[in-house]
């Protein structure tokens, strides 16, 4: 419904640059898929510290993903901050 509401505000006005989704108010560089991925895995290994969040390479999504389940750890992997579905 945000969405919506937001989409309409931006016929009514003229246009809107795209907002970039978020997951746990970290940005997605594409669709969410990196940090719901960090975030089930922290779920399954039960991670309860930053610093058992594991950061390898240029996972950034994953580690903030499992940050988030640190931070939140019911807040679930399914949807982003706007509530749309994470493929």
């Amino acid at each position: 419904m945000r969405r919506f509401a937001i989409a309409a505000l931006c016929v009514v006005l003229g246009g809107c640059a795209a907002q970039a989704r978020e997951f746990g108010s970290y940005e997605c560089s594409n669709d969410c898929s990196g940090h719901a991925a960090g975030y089930r895995w922290a779920e399954a290994h039960n991670v309860t510290s930053e610093s058992g969040c594991p950061l390898r390479g240029n996972a950034i999504s994953f580690y903030e993903g499992c940050l988030v389940y640190v931070e939140d750890p019911d807040r679930g992997a399914d949807e982003d901050d706007d509530g749309d579905d994470i493929d």
